[in-house]
């Protein structure tokens, strides 16, 4: 994976995603996107990943020049509840507690989209990654006190499965890493294609 010769760019500065592409051996550079991550009315949850990574792939790479020779990598990753709910970012605590108690014994799903852009060229990939997760049933006390913590309230779906909630999860079917908000298989083989381009 460190063979990757081209200069790769993040554009997030989210320390999960930091801490994927970097225990996995990519060199790379960190230029956070600007990009307004509300969800269009009546988005589907697949869409929206896939089009929020690509505009903040998109973002980064027009700051950039075709000199660059750089590859822009945008990541989106949202959580959806076993009745399709979109569980994004949670806006207070109270809110964190609900969207937890919405997972507690149910499984939900977790999709990430990927999306690589040229600044060269501008020719872009897009890609997502599924992944369900199974919750035990989960006592308010004990969500409360995970809330308590400040955890949840950075993060999609309102946990970090390797946090605090980790002890919540039953099994996952798919990649662990989507649900830490990179799937790093999906990228690693999104940017050998590009390579082969």
């Amino acid at each position: 994976m460190g063979a990757f010769v081209m200069r790769l760019i993040l554009a997030s500065s989210s320390p999960r995603r930091v801490e994927v592409l970097r225990n996995a051996g990519f060199e790379f550079e960190i230029i956070p996107s600007r990009v307004d991550e509300s969800p269009r009315p009546s988005e589907p949850p697949v869409a929206l990943a896939e089009r929020l990574a690509r505009e903040k792939a998109e973002d980064v790479a027009a700051r950039l020049t075709p000199a660059d020779d750089a590859v822009v990598l945008g990541a989106d990753t949202v959580v959806v509840g076993h009745d399709g709910s979109l569980l994004g970012k949670p806006s207070s605590s109270a809110d964190a507690v609900a969207m937890l108690e919405k997972l507690s014994g149910r499984p939900h799903d977790v999709i990430t989209g990927v999306a690589l852009v040229s600044a060269g060229s501008g020719r872009t990939s897009i890609a997502h990654e599924r992944t369900r997760v199974f919750f035990r049933a989960v006592a308010r006390e004990e969500i409360e006190r995970y809330v308590a913590t400040g955890e949840p309230l950075d993060r999609a779906g309102a946990y970090a499965i390797q946090g605090g909630a980790g002890r919540f999860v039953t099994r996952i079917e798919g990649c662990y890493f989507n649900v830490m908000g990179l799937p790093l298989s999906l990228v690693d083989r999104m940017l050998r294609e590009c390579l082969t381009r």
